[in-house]
């Protein structure tokens, strides 16, 4: 599964580089959803069958307490990122989150470290 939706805070030109290279990916701002609030992004993602790829840590927490199982969620801790890079950058990482993304999955991008929960995520 290569089809992404891209939040509003993160360059459109991703998603044209991304198709570019064979990829299924969308910009919440291309697709109608430039005013939606995180929560019609995440139900357009799961309808959809994408993953959502965002700045915005209210996306996992929204999942986590509705311990929702879909859909997966990308988000990126590194700032700055142009289009092309950000469109490496998920590259560089799907070999290592594919298989937890196709099953549901929380990812957390940051400098040097990637970190996967599991969906729904579980009160400990």
């Amino acid at each position: 599964m290569r089809r992404l939706v891209l939040d509003q805070g993160l360059p459109r030109s991703t998603a044209n580089i991304l198709a570019g290279r064979g990829w299924e990916a969308a910009h919440a701002g291309d697709i109608g959803l430039s005013r939606a609030t995180d929560e019609e992004i995440l139900m357009y993602a799961a309808r959809e069958r994408r993953v959502c790829v965002t700045l915005d840590a209210d996306f996992h927490a929204l999942i986590a307490v509705r311990q929702m199982t879909l859909p997966s969620t990308i988000r990126i801790r590194i700032q700055g990122l142009r289009g092309d890079g950000l469109a490496d950058l998920i590259e560089r990482v799907w070999p290592h989150i594919e298989e937890a993304v196709e099953a549901g999955a929380l990812v957390t991008v940051s400098l040097g470290a990637i970190r996967v929960r599991r969906l729904p995520i579980r009160a400990r």
